[in-house]
This record gives C-alpha cells, structure tokens and sequence, in this order.
C-alpha cells in the first residue's frame, strides 16, 4: 500500500510503498477514503505535543471501508462505511467508567499520533472497537473531520455550559471553532467569532456568528467589552492556545464567566489570582472528545443539523502541500482523499 511516513522531525513526508497489514483475532482492515488534518499534524510535524516512534504514519481524523475483518469480528463486514475513534483507551480506568475515556490512565494509543499508525496510508488495521457506523447521507470527507474537529467542538461546548441566551466569545475559526460556532447559533447562543485573519469574516457570518471580530489582544478585549456594556461574555472557548489569546479570553469574562481552552501551544498562561478568585471566574481544559461525542457528530452531520465545513482535497502525493497550505492558515478543514 502507498503511505506517507514521517521520518525526520521538521522535515517533509516521504511517499513510500509498505506492506498492507492483515488484520488478527479482534481487528478490522479500514480501506482509507479519507483523512482530515489539522493542527496536530502541525504539533508533530514540529516535535511538540506528542513524540512517536520514527518513522511514522500520521493521520487521525479517518473514514472509510472496511476491506476485511479478523477472527471474532461480527460487528462490521466487508464494505461497511465506518469513521475511527483515535483515543485507544484501556476501558477500565475510572476515567474509561466515567464516559471521559479521552483521559484514560492507561492509554494504549492514538492513532496516527502516537504509537498506532494513521490514516496516510491507503489502509489501517485497527481494533473494531475502534469503529464506528458512518450514516447513509454523511461523505467520507465529512465523516473524517468528525474524527477530531467535530467531536472536539461537541465537547468543547458541552464543557462550556453555555445556555440559550448566552453570549460566547469563539476564538480561533478553522476547523474546530467552526463547528463550535454552527452548534451554537443552533442552540440560540450567540456566538462572537473572532480570528486575526479578517478574510475569514464572511467563513464565520456563514457559520452562525453573530459578530466577527479581527482584533487581538487588548483591542479584542476593549471590543468586547463595547459590545457587552462592559459586562463581558459569558463564555469564551478559545481553540488557539496563544498567552495572547487566553489573556484576551479571560479579560473578556465576565464576572462568574467560564474560559474553555481547547488549543495549547508551548506558550504558558500567568493567571491572576485575585481575577480569578473575586471575579468567580472559571478556567477549564477540553481535551479531543469521547467516542460518544464523535457518534452525536456523525448524528448531527446525518440530520442535516451540521454543515460541512471541508474547504479543500489533496491527494495523497500532495500531502506535503497540503500541510503547507495548513500551516499558512485555512477557513474550516483540508481533507487528503483517496480514490
């Protein structure tokens, strides 16, 4: 099969032949249709965030068709649509028994990020846990991006709080914070989009946003603030992970108001104390999503409820551009396709 392998940090993908693997007792063989990158890919490309073996098989957000099964599998045949969950978790942890898996104490893997090889390749064997049904109506394109983005955005919002009547700062419109502002607009929350890249303003008003804002920084908090009647926002879900960007989110709380932070860089947040504590304000993380989060995507994008938020394909031979363009900035997501 035809793979892209990751075999020096920093540097490009190299397009290589590999031998297809069989699946064993419990495993399914998933034919790649399609897979979703994102700022991970960026984060490894890079060395930070995760450090897999070299070399490696990136790819996390996949969908496709299941090309043979092991021993033992009866849930899934031969041809069954299918999107991955990419959190290998041990299922017995009180995090596994608690329905936040994402945070496992004994996690075996991701795929595509760390220890199992990912989706840029034209075939990945996985355990069929690992699977779940794509619907009818929903394009493998589609089903991809739930992988991470859509069900990152239903997590992020679930641990948001935000109610009907709220008003909610989004910080950062590509892939995740796009769908974070479609499921807003969609529960009657008024969502402020706000992305340093002014083109971006139309992307986000067809998303759902209320109100598109290009300031960073003190000018994004000061507008906020005029448009609040100096109250501020009662939620902010910042998926960049900047010191700038989560100061500027929690300057824009208001009193009693919650930050989500979904993005992180290497860069560190200094938190005020006395902000904190005599504001009553609340700073929470969102890590991914849980298996369930990615079926109510899949849901979502089946109803009619979710939009799709894929701008552009690559082949697989382009992957390196792809990850290029990626890295230059990007309105929603980029989808590597195979035929």
């Amino acid at each position: 099969m035809k793979a892209a392998l990751l075999h020096e940090l920093g540097g490009p993908l190299a397009i290589e032949d590999r031998p297809q693997p069989r699946p064993s007792a419990g495993e399914v063989l998933v034919r790649v249709r399609a897979c979703g990158i994102d700022g991970t890919d960026l984060k490894l490309l890079d060395g930070f965030g995760y450090a897999p073996e070299l070399p490696f098989i990136m790819g996390h957000e996949i969908a496709g068709e299941v090309a043979a099964v092991g021993a033992g599998v009866s849930d899934f045949a031969p041809g069954d649509r299918v999107a991955v969950y990419n959190f290998l978790t041990c299922g017995g942890c009180v995090f596994c028994r608690t329905f936040r898996e994402q945070l496992c104490l004994r996690m075996r893997g991701i795929v595509g990020v760390l220890d199992v090889a990912g989706g840029y390749a034209e075939c990945v064997c996985l355990p069929a846990r690992q699977l779940i049904a794509l619907p009818e109506g929903v394009s493998f394109v589609d089903g991809a991006t739930c992988c991470d983005a859509g069900m990152t955005a239903i997590h992020a919002v679930e641990r948001s709080g935000a109610r009907l009547g709220d008003r909610v700062l989004v910080i950062g419109i590509g892939g995740v914070g796009s769908i974070v502002t479609q499921l807003l607009a969609a529960a009657g929350v008024e969502a402020l989009a706000a992305d340093i890249d002014a083109a971006k303003a139309e992307w986000a008003l067809r998303q759902g946003a209320g109100i598109f804002l290009s300031e960073a920084g003190d000018d994004l908090v000061t507008r906020v603030q005029d448009l609040s009647a100096g109250i501020g926002v009662d939620r902010v879900i910042d998926v960049v992970g900047l010191e700038s960007t989560m100061a500027a989110g929690f300057a824009s709380l208001r009193r009693g108001g919650r930050m989500v932070v979904v993005g992180y860089t290497p860069e560190p947040f200094p938190l005020s104390g006395k902000e904190l504590a005599q504001n009553e304000k609340e700073v929470v993380g969102a890590r991914a999503g849980r298996r369930d989060d990615l079926r109510r995507c899949l849901e979502l994008y089946a109803s009619g409820a979710l939009r799709s938020i894929v701008r552009q394909t690559y082949a697989l031979d382009a992957v390196n551009e792809a990850l290029a363009h990626l890295r230059a900035g990007v309105r929603g997501r980029i989808v590597l396709t195979f035929d």
